[in-house]
């Protein structure tokens, strides 16, 4: 239901931001809104606790956001507490980020190696990922796990590679313990 709901307020704030032309403006403000709410778990607290009147909450999300963020963005807001949903905050911002990287050919990758990459490698993975996806541009994200002994595992939305050492140890003792002797 929650996946739902996110969808369904995340592809309605998606079509304003279409329909006004403001799809970076509304991006840049709904990162720097998420990064705000992570920041301050405390203010989700107070916008889902039962007890506090709506009212009360429209007065907060007015003092603490008219002129820092965009009157439509701002409506949205109220619109979000009004209809009891802001507990579902998270996956409609989510859905909208992840709808205007679509719109604009923005992939996102999960790079993860058993060593540090350099900087050389790195931008040579970016580059071969260009390369071989529909994507104009990559963002990038890169993690070290010595588990892997050696190789990466790479992600994109719900594709995985696995090229690691471990991976390919683990298909060999698979296919090693189908022999009957």
């Amino acid at each position: 239901m929650a996946k739902l709901v996110g969808t369904t307020y995340g592809e309605a704030l998606f079509e304003l931001a279409v329909e006004e032309g403001k799809e970076d403006e509304f991006l840049g403000e709904i990162t720097q809104l998420k990064d705000l709410l992570l920041k301050n778990p405390d203010f989700g607290k107070l916008m889902n606790h039962p007890k506090i009147l709506k009212e009360d909450k429209l007065k907060v999300l007015e003092e603490v956001f008219k002129g820092r963020i965009s009157a439509e963005l701002l409506g949205f807001l109220h619109l979000i507490v009004t209809k009891d949903r802001y507990g579902d905050i998270d996956g409609i911002l989510d859905y909208f980020v992840d709808e205007v990287k679509k719109l604009k050919g923005i992939g996102v990758a999960y790079v993860t190696t058993a060593i540090d990459l350099s900087e050389v490698k790195k931008k040579e993975i970016e580059a071969r990922l260009l390369a071989t996806t529909s994507y104009k541009k990559m963002e990038m994200h890169y993690q070290v796990d010595g588990n892997l002994i050696g190789g990466m595992v790479l992600r994109i939305g719900d594709r995985v590679v696995d090229s690691s050492v471990r991976n390919k140890l683990f298909e060999l003792q698979r296919e090693l313990l189908k022999v009957q002797v």
